[in-house]
């Protein structure tokens, strides 16, 4: 498992933890800044993390993955601070013997990722900004 907070995002270093010999099939989700929520243009995003409990909740969730699909690895990485419009600021990935099971897989992490962990986004935009979800 790959289960990080991180910087910046590098797909090639989430690309090549999923290779195995066996894995037939790799899926990868990135998450990226759109220029528009709410109705309105995004300037920017600002994440904020209690990161001891957000990679412990993300471990908990691979675990969860592997438990329910033959999973060879799982990837796991989400930024904190300031991003940009197309900046990469979360992948997650799965490789597995067969596709279904990586595609499957790379849903369910991402769906729990945002469901549960505690990660914090504020949309910025012309006139006001917002926290999507609830401030810590």
């Amino acid at each position: 498992m790959l289960i990080e907070i991180v910087d910046r995002i590098d797909l090639n270093i989430a690309y090549e933890h999923l290779q195995a010999p066996d894995a037939g099939g790799l899926s990868l989700f990135v998450g990226t800044v759109r220029d528009h929520a709410h109705g309105k243009e995004v300037q920017k995003l600002v994440f904020e993390a209690y990161e001891a409990m957000a990679l412990s909740e993300m471990k908990k969730i691979a675990l969860r993955a592997g438990d329910r699909w033959p999973l060879r690895h799982i990837v796991m990485q989400h930024v904190v601070d300031e991003r940009k419009i197309g900046e990469a600021v979360v992948v997650v990935g799965a490789s597995s013997t067969h596709r279904a099971a990586a595609f499957e897989a790379c849903r369910f992490l991402i769906d729990e990722l945002k469901a549960t962990v505690p990660i914090w986004k504020k949309e910025y935009y012309s006139d006001s900004s917002i926290w999507v979800a609830a401030h810590p």
